[in-house]
């Protein structure tokens, strides 16, 4: 299976998580070529490579495309996760700004799950 193809299946899925839940996702495959990034680069690379999938993904989400602000925002950390990880680091990240950012959404995920669990249960 080629990779638009997968992305193309993948897309239904992905666009029925929260836009928390689906950078979470993008930061653990972040968080995941940042730890290998000394010590095994071709496993960083290719967490890199999934996280870039997930980006675009999220990028062709529907629901982010109503609002210039929302896709401004998720084009600017593509590029700053790409000039990180890839790049000649023009913005000067880092690995622990980077990972920050993406834990924030991870939280917010959490939390919204557990509000979610929490007004469900019954009483």
């Amino acid at each position: 299976m080629n990779s638009s193809t997968h992305k193309d299946s993948a897309a239904g899925n992905w666009w029925k998580l929260s836009l928390y839940e689906q950078l979470g996702n993008v930061g653990s495959e972040v968080g995941r070529a940042l730890r290998w990034k000394t010590r095994n680069p071709q496993i960083s690379q290719g967490a890199f490579e999934r996280a870039l999938d997930l980006m675009d993904l999220t990028l062709d989400d529907p629901r982010h495309r109503q609002s210039v602000a929302r896709l401004r925002e998720l084009a600017r950390t593509r590029e700053v996760m790409v000039d990180y990880l890839a790049g000649s680091n023009e913005y000067q990240s880092t690995g622990d700004s980077l990972q920050r950012y993406f834990d924030a959404f991870a939280v917010a995920a959490a939390l919204a799950r557990d509000r979610v669990l929490l007004n469900d249960t019954p009483e």
